[in-house]
């Protein structure tokens, strides 16, 4: 069974404020840690919960489950969030994953905002794309508010980093690439989207998309949309695309 304790504040020496090169991050919330303990159990370092937090014996039960460490720690966990309404956060090992050449891919191209970021995680696990690629530079995937805005998508999908696209496009050469961009030369619409199942929906990132060379990649897709816009917001453009491609008849 997991040791449920009271903390004498010594945790804090060794879990500090997230930093990007800290081989460990944390769920910040019950949802999210919920969703951690259940996905990645083995990943898991402990549970910090507010002594104030309500549901506690829920917690107690999934950790004892789990032989996760549960610990009673307010002050740590103001500390880690810049929410007041934060009670509960997971401490977990970064792990790494490897896409399935099986199955369909989203590929971000130097996506730059972490809450962007973490809404298309969860995006894509909610139309059934449970692999994403992102080409660096690009936001942290672990840093808490994209572990937070995915609302624990991250832990229920496999995500890998590359140096490039063509690092990626040349692992991945059976994937018939699909590349989302103002000048596209395809529109994109639920009567002419093509159906195909080994496919890679590949977007730019949030302020100048795919430069012109993608043009040249796999065929171009533009999502139709009002004169009154110069563009989709990338998390609606990348839920457009997941959701038309993902339900094309059999």
């Amino acid at each position: 069974m997991a040791n449920n304790r009271i903390t004498d504040g010594s945790s804090e020496q060794q879990i500090k404020p997230y930093k990007k090169d800290a081989d460990y991050s944390y769920t910040l919330g019950a949802f999210p840690t919920y969703e951690l303990i259940k996905a990645r159990p083995n990943q898991v370092r402990k549970v910090l919960v507010d002594t104030s937090f309500t549901d506690q014996e829920k917690l107690k039960k999934i950790c004892d489950e789990n032989n996760i460490p549960l610990e009673y720690n307010n002050k740590l966990i103001a500390k880690l969030s810049d929410k007041e309404n934060c009670y509960v956060a997971g401490v977990f090992n970064k792990y790494n994953c490897e896409l399935r050449s099986d199955k369909p891919h989203i590929v971000l191209v130097n996506p730059s905002n972490m809450g962007n970021l973490g809404t298309i995680l969860r995006t894509a696990v909610g139309f059934g794309i449970y692999d994403i690629a992102i080409i660096l530079p690009g936001a942290d995937i672990y840093n808490p508010k994209t572990v937070r805005s995915s609302m624990g998508a991250l832990f229920k999908l496999n995500f890998c980093q590359y140096q490039s696209f063509t690092e990626y496009q040349q692992q991945f050469s059976q994937h018939e690439i699909f590349t989302f961009m103002l000048n596209g030369e395809n529109t994109l619409t639920l009567k002419d989207c093509p159906k195909v199942e080994l496919f890679s929906l590949v977007f730019g990132n949030e302020a100048t998309g795919l430069d012109n060379s993608f043009l040249k990649v796999g065929t171009s897709i533009f999502i139709p949309q009002s004169p009154d816009v110069d563009s989709l917001n990338l998390t609606i453009a990348v839920g457009i695309g997941a959701y038309v491609f993902t339900n094309q008849p059999k």
